[in-house]
């Protein structure tokens, strides 16, 4: 008989992980798509699962291999829409489709040379509303012959419409014509809903596609029949998803607290806010949750809506009056997706619980059975853990321990800090939440694993959220290190075999650890910043920083200094490794070098690894093992002296 094993580097990027649930309005079927390695194709691919509910039980229906994303239920919830890619190469691009659930047909509804963003079904189930690029204007076309295809700096010429589509009834021999409804507008719609009666349109649009326009959207309303744009006059930041009532009156969006002006060098707060279009009035109903609460859907009952505590996400339905009704006051853990019908009457959501994987639940009924991908193997404990920082501020943190651990031994010890930093750790097992370190592999080496949830972390209410303004890197180590001594007082962490990693965010305090203190023997950045005055000028959302450090690097070049990692080069002496992708956007690869070029002059062990192609993830399931192993490597070496070559 073999002896148990903690999950391999494969096995972890094999986890399975969900999205786009959606719920039919007869409240039977659930579909979702499971993203899976296909290790021979060197890819991820998205499958939607669909299941029907018959006299009482969930059964899985046997239909045609359906690859796609975002699968919405027709009316009839007896066909269902999504999105397919569709072409060769660099060239496929996302068209909407409708199967039947018997898999009996199966039609192309669009062809949009550049693919369809966001859709739905007409309320009627007659066609379809859906985002894609505007058409080129002749202007464009003009442009193009003198210089090329081009794009000016801040400035994208090919525009967001919204578009509707007949629900064609032919093969895929024979296209509906769409209808532009909005092809005079300069703007990018990233969020949009209809009206239960098919007569409104409500879209939220930015100016253009770049990440410094996108925060200064705008809300939209359009009378579909008489062709009608309105924009609602707010001066507020505006995020998340966008929901209109079922009568058709008020519109429910994620807005920030106080007015635009205010967060050019604030840290953003939000809440959900309802306008009334026939009163022209604004409501923000919520008082006690913080700014992760996102509207999912406006019902008969109420708006769903999804919103942390702590390390919980909860759903619940939210009255104009500010009562909030939680559907998951039975369910601890992470709610990460749900879907619920027009009348409130049917749920289905993906769950996970402490030290599970997700799951799928159907009217609170486990459709799914994911966690025995575990059967057999050994998984670590994680569990919640709270320190003091050294201004007094609690800290949480997520603790994974070996299934045999001996709180009378002392462990090396790994801090994995997670980005954002408007994020945190969770006590669940899932690779929707890392990629890129093989946290069972380092339990099985020996080590313990601590993930602080620093100050700036989701879920802990507005102010914890913005404890970290003008502290970055600074206040992050104090509640990195604290977490750290906590557990060498304790007498199960060694404090001279303690590493740190992390990515982006997470990065970015793994290298201000690793320069600030010399209490690490080893250190992973990945995809980090190093720099702000030079990562001010090369990122696409320098509005972040800005936020963050309360002003730009020429009027404040102080803060810039002392919040960077580089500014402590001369006391190096950590031995790190830097991993980053080629095409990373938003942190810029140039990071990666500057402080690859610092350790080197300063005689520190270092390893620079660009990866080719990548952004800020990887799509390609090898690169992924590559990168834990790595990690695995790297800390095995510095901290437990294993020789590289046994890798």
């Amino acid at each position: 008989m073999n002896e148990k094993t903690y999950l391999s580097i494969e096995e972890l990027i094999s986890v399975p992980t969900f999205s786009g649930i959606n719920i039919s309005e007869n409240g039977k079927n659930v579909a979702f798509v499971k993203n899976t390695a296909d290790w021979k194709a060197n890819k991820y691919r998205n499958h939607i699962w669909i299941y029907e509910k018959i006299n009482g039980e969930c059964y899985t229906l046997t239909t045609n291999d359906i690859e796609g994303t975002s699968p919405l239920w027709a009316p009839d919830s007896r066909h269902i829409a999504y999105l397919r890619s569709v072409g060769d190469g660099d060239q496929k691009k996302n068209q909407i489709f409708v199967e039947s659930i018997d898999g009996s047909s199966r039609v192309q509804i669009t062809d949009e040379k550049e693919g369809v963003i966001k859709f739905k079904w007409e309320p009627a189930g007659k066609g379809f509303y859906y985002v894609a690029q505007s058409k080129e204007s002749e202007e464009i076309k003009k442009r193009k012959e003198i210089y090329g295809d081009f794009h000016y700096i801040g400035k994208e010429y090919q525009n967001h419409c919204l578009y509707y589509i007949q629900r064609s009834k032919n093969t895929e021999n024979e296209k509906s014509v769409a209808y532009p409804l909005t092809d005079d507008q300069d703007f990018h719609i990233h969020e949009f809903d209809l009206s239960a009666n098919g007569k409104k349109a409500v879209f939220m649009a930015a100016p253009s596609p770049n990440m410094e326009d996108f925060i200064n959207g705008d809300l939209f309303i359009l009378d579909i029949e008489a062709g009608e744009l309105q924009k609602v006059n707010t001066d507020k930041l505006l995020g998340g998803s966008v929901c209109i009532s079922p009568e058709g009156s008020k519109i429910c969006y994620t807005a920030s607290i106080g007015e635009k002006d205010y967060y050019k060098t604030q840290i953003q707060d939000s809440t959900l806010e309802i306008y009334d279009m026939n009163h022209r009035v604004f409501i923000q109903p919520l008082t006690d949750v913080d700014s992760t609460v996102t509207p999912l859907r406006w019902t008969d009952k109420g708006i769903l809506m999804r919103w942390q505590n702590k390390t919980n996400y909860h759903i619940g339905l939210l009255s104009e009056n500010g009562k909030v009704e939680k559907l998951s006051e039975k369910v601890d853990g992470f709610i990460i997706d749900a879907s619920i019908t027009k009348d409130g009457k049917h749920l289905s959501y993906s769950h996970a619980a402490s030290n599970e994987t997700f799951e799928i639940y159907l009217d609170d009924n486990k459709i799914t059975d994911e966690n025995s991908f575990f059967k057999g193997k050994l998984l670590s404990n994680r569990e919640v853990i709270s320190w003091q920082s050294n201004d007094g501020l609690e800290i949480e943190g997520v603790l994974s321990t070996p299934v045999d651990f001996d709180s009378k031994k002392k462990y090396p010890l790994l801090v994995l800090i997670h980005g954002g930093p408007g994020w945190a750790s969770f006590p669940i097992h899932s690779g929707c939440f890392n990629e890129k370190y093989p946290v069972e592999q380092f339990i099985e080496k020996g080590f313990i694993v601590l993930e602080p949830n620093y100050r700036g972390s989701t879920g802990y209410g507005n102010e914890f959220y913005k404890a970290n303004y003008r502290k970055l890197g600074i206040g992050d180590y104090y509640d990195v290190i604290s977490g750290v001594n906590t557990l060498v007082d304790k007498g199960i962490a060694d404090k001279d075999r303690v590493g740190v990693m992390g990515w982006s965010q997470g990065g970015f305090i793994s290298a201000f650890c690793s320069l600030y203190s010399n209490r690490f023997k080893a250190a992973s950045v990945g995809g980090g910043i190093t720099n702000w005055s030079s990562h001010y000028v090369h990122t696409d959302m320098p509005h972040f920083i800005r936020m963050y450090l309360g002003n730009n690097p020429w009027n404040d070049p102080e803060i810039y200094r002392k919040t960077s990692p580089m500014t402590y080069i001369k006391s190096a002496c950590t031995p790190t490794l830097i991993q980053h992708g080629e095409k990373d956007a938003r942190v810029p690869a140039t990071n990666a070098y500057e402080l690859y070029q610092g350790l080197r002059e300063m005689g520190v062990d270092t390893e620079l690894i660009i990866f080719k192609g990548m952004a800020y993830s990887s799509d390609q399931p090898r690169m992924n093992v590559a990168i834990m192993k790595q990690n695995l490597m790297w800390f095995s070496h510095y901290i437990l002296g294993e020789s590289m070559q046994d890798f």
